[in-house]
């Protein structure tokens, strides 16, 4: 099993910033992702890093304005959201297991973090 716990959400101008962290407990896990939901919308990948290489990956919307990172010996994970929208308001949620970008592909997931970004 793995446990996993966010924070870091909240209310932001745009053009803002904001960092989200993910602190993870349990078993290892291959990957880690951050996916959003919007209200009436589908769950959205965001970003993804696999934990023992430090890859990365980026959903268009958010190539050059987030970077996932992680901090091994903290088991956390996070994500640096520059340059914030409208568009990007959303709970956030952080998740672990197999990689890529598709929700399946993760056992785990965090309660979600509430991000909300005013015009």
């Amino acid at each position: 099993q793995v446990q996993l716990v966010e924070s870091g959400g909240g209310l932001v101008q745009a053009g803002g910033s904001l960092r989200l962290s993910c602190a993870a407990s349990g078993r290892n896990v291959y990957a880690m992702a951050w996916f959003r939901q919007a209200p009436g919308k589908e769950r959205e990948f965001v970003a993804e890093i696999v934990w023992s290489r430090g890859t990365t990956s980026y959903a268009d919307s958010v190539k050059g304005r987030f970077t996932i990172s992680a901090d091994n010996a903290k088991n956390t994970m996070y994500l640096q959201m520059n340059d914030l929208t409208p568009e990007d308001a959303a709970v956030y949620s952080c998740a672990a297991g197999l990689g890529g970008r598709y929700p399946s592909r993760y056992a785990w997931w965090g309660q979600g973090t509430q991000v909300t970004v005013s015009a």
